[in-house]
């Protein structure tokens, strides 16, 4: 069964013909435009995601403890 699947797949792939297709520069450069917006945008989600709990850790890590009063009420 595996031999006729791969025999066939041989045959459709040999026989494959060109498309005949033309993309024009324009066309061109809108895909690649379409793909880095693409991953620019996945980049920029995980970024969006992880940026806030990294703020927030580097923030406490640097303000001082300061676990005394410093007000004192008026009598």
């Amino acid at each position: 069964m595996q031999y006729l699947i791969g025999v066939a797949a041989a045959v459709f792939l040999t026989a494959a013909t060109p498309a005949m297709a033309y993309i024009g520069p324009g066309m061109g450069a809108g895909a690649v435009a379409v793909v880095f917006g693409v991953i620019g945008s996945i980049f920029l989600a995980i970024f969006a995601v992880l940026y806030y709990p990294i703020k927030r850790t580097l923030k406490n890590r640097r303000a001082p403890q300061d676990t005394s009063n410093s007000q004192t009420p008026d009598k």
